[in-house]
Protein backbone atom coordinates (compact mmCIF):
# COMPACT_ATOMS: atom_id res chain seq x y z
CA UNK A 1 0.00 0.00 0.00
CA UNK A 2 1.50 3.41 -0.94
CA UNK A 3 2.58 5.77 1.84
CA UNK A 4 -0.31 8.16 1.06
CA UNK A 5 -2.80 5.33 1.59
CA UNK A 6 -1.22 4.42 4.92
CA UNK A 7 -1.36 8.07 5.97
CA UNK A 8 -5.05 8.50 5.16
CA UNK A 9 -5.91 5.32 7.06
CA UNK A 10 -3.98 6.57 10.09
CA UNK A 11 -5.61 10.00 9.91
CA UNK A 12 -9.07 8.49 9.44
CA UNK A 13 -8.55 6.21 12.43
CA UNK A 14 -7.73 9.22 14.62
CA UNK A 15 -10.61 11.21 13.15
CA UNK A 16 -13.15 8.50 13.92
CA UNK A 17 -11.79 7.95 17.43
CA UNK A 18 -12.11 11.67 18.17
CA UNK A 19 -15.49 12.14 16.48
CA UNK A 20 -17.63 9.16 17.43
CA UNK A 21 -19.75 9.80 20.54
CA UNK A 22 -22.26 6.94 20.32
CA UNK A 23 -23.15 4.51 23.10
CA UNK A 24 -21.07 1.37 23.60
CA UNK A 25 -23.02 -0.58 20.97
CA UNK A 26 -21.75 1.72 18.20
CA UNK A 27 -18.57 3.16 19.68
CA UNK A 28 -14.95 3.20 18.49
CA UNK A 29 -14.45 -0.43 19.52
CA UNK A 30 -17.29 -1.49 17.24
CA UNK A 31 -15.57 0.40 14.43
CA UNK A 32 -12.25 -1.20 15.31
CA UNK A 33 -13.69 -4.72 15.17
CA UNK A 34 -15.46 -4.06 11.86
CA UNK A 35 -12.25 -2.57 10.45
CA UNK A 36 -10.22 -5.63 11.48
CA UNK A 37 -12.88 -8.03 10.16
CA UNK A 38 -13.07 -6.12 6.87
CA UNK A 39 -9.31 -6.17 6.35
CA UNK A 40 -9.22 -9.89 7.07
CA UNK A 41 -12.03 -10.68 4.64
CA UNK A 42 -10.72 -8.20 2.07
CA UNK A 43 -7.37 -9.95 1.92
CA UNK A 44 -9.02 -13.30 1.27
CA UNK A 45 -11.39 -11.85 -1.30
CA UNK A 46 -8.64 -9.85 -3.07
CA UNK A 47 -10.47 -6.54 -2.77
CA UNK A 48 -9.31 -2.92 -2.97
CA UNK A 49 -8.11 -2.61 0.62
CA UNK A 50 -7.94 1.20 0.62
CA UNK A 51 -11.67 1.38 -0.14
CA UNK A 52 -12.44 -1.45 2.29
CA UNK A 53 -10.53 0.15 5.15
CA UNK A 54 -11.88 3.66 4.63
CA UNK A 55 -15.47 2.43 4.34
CA UNK A 56 -15.13 0.21 7.40
CA UNK A 57 -13.66 3.02 9.48
CA UNK A 58 -16.31 5.53 8.36
CA UNK A 59 -19.38 3.30 8.07
CA UNK A 60 -20.88 4.54 11.36
CA UNK A 61 -19.44 8.05 11.46
CA UNK A 62 -23.05 9.31 11.47
CA UNK A 63 -25.22 6.23 12.00
CA UNK A 64 -28.89 6.94 11.20
CA UNK A 65 -29.89 5.56 14.62
CA UNK A 66 -28.13 8.50 16.26
CA UNK A 67 -28.99 11.08 13.59
CA UNK A 68 -32.79 11.19 13.52
CA UNK A 69 -33.06 8.40 10.97
CA UNK A 70 -31.04 10.27 8.34
CA UNK A 71 -29.53 7.60 6.08
CA UNK A 72 -27.46 10.13 4.15
CA UNK A 73 -25.73 11.80 7.11
CA UNK A 74 -22.85 9.33 7.15
CA UNK A 75 -22.10 9.69 3.45
CA UNK A 76 -22.20 13.50 3.70
CA UNK A 77 -19.71 13.57 6.55
CA UNK A 78 -17.57 10.93 4.87
CA UNK A 79 -17.41 12.93 1.64
CA UNK A 80 -16.41 16.06 3.49
CA UNK A 81 -13.64 14.27 5.36
CA UNK A 82 -12.22 12.59 2.26
CA UNK A 83 -12.36 15.82 0.23
CA UNK A 84 -10.40 17.59 2.96
CA UNK A 85 -7.74 14.92 2.57
CA UNK A 86 -7.48 15.14 -1.23
CA UNK A 87 -8.74 11.63 -1.95
CA UNK A 88 -9.58 11.06 -5.61
CA UNK A 89 -13.23 11.42 -6.64
CA UNK A 90 -13.65 7.79 -7.71
CA UNK A 91 -12.55 6.51 -4.32
CA UNK A 92 -14.72 9.07 -2.53
CA UNK A 93 -17.82 8.04 -4.50
CA UNK A 94 -17.10 4.37 -3.89
CA UNK A 95 -16.59 4.79 -0.13
CA UNK A 96 -19.65 7.03 0.25
CA UNK A 97 -21.86 4.54 -1.57
CA UNK A 98 -20.74 1.82 0.85
CA UNK A 99 -21.27 4.02 3.91
CA UNK A 100 -24.79 4.90 2.78
CA UNK A 101 -25.81 1.33 1.98
CA UNK A 102 -24.13 -0.94 4.53
CA UNK A 103 -26.83 -0.85 7.21
CA UNK A 104 -29.57 -3.45 7.61
CA UNK A 105 -32.91 -1.79 6.81
CA UNK A 106 -35.49 -4.50 7.48
CA UNK A 107 -35.93 -8.23 6.94
CA UNK A 108 -38.05 -7.83 3.81
CA UNK A 109 -36.29 -4.78 2.37
CA UNK A 110 -34.28 -5.39 -0.79
CA UNK A 111 -30.74 -4.05 -0.26
CA UNK A 112 -28.97 -1.70 -2.64
CA UNK A 113 -26.46 -3.57 -4.86
CA UNK A 114 -22.91 -3.24 -3.55
CA UNK A 115 -19.45 -3.71 -5.02
CA UNK A 116 -17.14 -6.43 -3.71
CA UNK A 117 -15.67 -3.91 -1.28
CA UNK A 118 -19.15 -2.94 -0.10
CA UNK A 119 -20.15 -6.57 0.39
CA UNK A 120 -17.03 -7.11 2.48
CA UNK A 121 -17.70 -4.13 4.74
CA UNK A 122 -21.31 -5.21 5.11
CA UNK A 123 -20.21 -8.71 6.10
CA UNK A 124 -17.71 -7.29 8.60
CA UNK A 125 -20.42 -5.11 10.14
CA UNK A 126 -22.84 -8.02 10.32
CA UNK A 127 -20.25 -10.25 11.98
CA UNK A 128 -20.04 -7.74 14.81
CA UNK A 129 -23.84 -7.86 15.17
CA UNK A 130 -23.90 -11.58 15.97
CA UNK A 131 -22.24 -13.94 18.44
CA UNK A 132 -21.31 -13.01 22.00
CA UNK A 133 -20.40 -9.42 21.16
CA UNK A 134 -23.51 -9.05 19.02
CA UNK A 135 -25.65 -10.11 21.97
CA UNK A 136 -23.89 -7.64 24.26
CA UNK A 137 -24.31 -4.86 21.71
CA UNK A 138 -28.02 -5.60 21.27
CA UNK A 139 -28.70 -5.28 24.98
CA UNK A 140 -26.46 -2.21 25.29
CA UNK A 141 -28.42 -0.46 22.54
CA UNK A 142 -31.75 -1.63 23.94
CA UNK A 143 -30.80 -0.20 27.34
CA UNK A 144 -29.68 3.05 25.71
CA UNK A 145 -33.10 3.34 24.07
CA UNK A 146 -34.98 2.35 27.24
CA UNK A 147 -36.36 -0.89 25.77
CA UNK A 148 -37.35 -3.89 27.84
CA UNK A 149 -35.36 -7.11 27.49
CA UNK A 150 -38.32 -9.33 26.71
CA UNK A 151 -42.10 -9.13 26.62
CA UNK A 152 -43.65 -12.54 25.85
CA UNK A 153 -46.85 -10.97 24.49
CA UNK A 154 -45.01 -8.76 21.97
CA UNK A 155 -44.15 -10.83 18.92
CA UNK A 156 -41.31 -10.11 16.48
CA UNK A 157 -42.11 -8.53 13.11
CA UNK A 158 -40.35 -8.93 9.78
CA UNK A 159 -40.42 -5.36 8.53
CA UNK A 160 -41.37 -4.60 4.93
CA UNK A 161 -39.85 -1.12 4.77
CA UNK A 162 -37.08 0.91 6.32
CA UNK A 163 -39.69 3.21 7.87
CA UNK A 164 -41.22 0.25 9.70
CA UNK A 165 -37.83 -0.98 10.84
CA UNK A 166 -36.67 2.49 11.89
CA UNK A 167 -39.75 3.16 14.02
CA UNK A 168 -39.72 -0.25 15.68
CA UNK A 169 -39.62 -0.11 19.50
CA UNK A 170 -39.90 -3.80 20.33
CA UNK A 171 -37.99 -5.56 23.16
CA UNK A 172 -34.39 -6.55 22.60
CA UNK A 173 -35.09 -10.28 22.36
CA UNK A 174 -37.35 -9.56 19.37
CA UNK A 175 -34.35 -8.00 17.62
CA UNK A 176 -32.78 -11.45 17.39
CA UNK A 177 -35.66 -12.60 15.18
CA UNK A 178 -36.07 -9.32 13.33
CA UNK A 179 -32.39 -9.06 12.38
CA UNK A 180 -29.62 -10.97 14.15
CA UNK A 181 -30.68 -14.54 13.39
CA UNK A 182 -31.26 -13.59 9.74
CA UNK A 183 -27.71 -12.41 9.11
CA UNK A 184 -25.95 -15.78 8.75
CA UNK A 185 -27.93 -16.66 5.64
CA UNK A 186 -27.46 -13.18 4.22
CA UNK A 187 -23.69 -12.99 4.38
CA UNK A 188 -22.18 -12.01 1.05
CA UNK A 189 -18.71 -13.53 0.88
CA UNK A 190 -17.57 -17.09 1.40
CA UNK A 191 -15.23 -15.91 4.15
CA UNK A 192 -18.06 -14.08 5.86
CA UNK A 193 -20.31 -17.13 5.69
CA UNK A 194 -17.67 -19.30 7.35
CA UNK A 195 -17.05 -16.79 10.14
CA UNK A 196 -20.78 -16.33 10.78
CA UNK A 197 -21.59 -19.99 11.39
CA UNK A 198 -20.15 -20.34 14.90
CA UNK A 199 -21.47 -16.94 15.98
CA UNK A 200 -24.98 -17.85 14.81
CA UNK A 201 -24.90 -21.14 16.69
CA UNK A 202 -23.86 -19.34 19.87
CA UNK A 203 -26.86 -17.00 19.62
CA UNK A 204 -29.22 -19.94 19.25
CA UNK A 205 -27.72 -21.55 22.36
CA UNK A 206 -27.99 -18.26 24.22
CA UNK A 207 -31.68 -17.88 23.38
CA UNK A 208 -32.39 -21.44 24.47
CA UNK A 209 -30.76 -20.71 27.83
CA UNK A 210 -32.56 -17.35 28.11
CA UNK A 211 -35.98 -18.95 27.70
CA UNK A 212 -35.09 -21.77 30.08
CA UNK A 213 -34.11 -19.31 32.78
CA UNK A 214 -37.13 -17.10 32.07
CA UNK A 215 -39.52 -20.00 32.56
CA UNK A 216 -37.73 -21.71 35.46
CA UNK A 217 -39.84 -22.34 38.55
CA UNK A 218 -37.30 -22.20 41.33
CA UNK A 219 -38.02 -24.69 44.06
CA UNK A 220 -36.12 -27.15 46.20
CA UNK A 221 -36.98 -29.86 43.71
CA UNK A 222 -35.09 -28.32 40.78
CA UNK A 223 -31.99 -27.02 42.55
CA UNK A 224 -29.07 -29.41 42.26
Amino acid sequence: MPDKSIDIITQTTLYVQNTLKNDSSHDWWHIYRVWKNAKFIGQYEKANLLVVELAALLHDIADWKFHNGDLKAGARITRGWLLENDIDSETIDHVCHIVENTSFKGANVNPEPLTLEGLIVQDADRLDAIGAIGIARAFAYGGHKGRSMYEPDIKPQLHNSFEEYKSNQSPTINHFYEKLLLLKDNMNTQTGKLLAERKHNFMEQYLQEFYTEWETNYSAGNIS
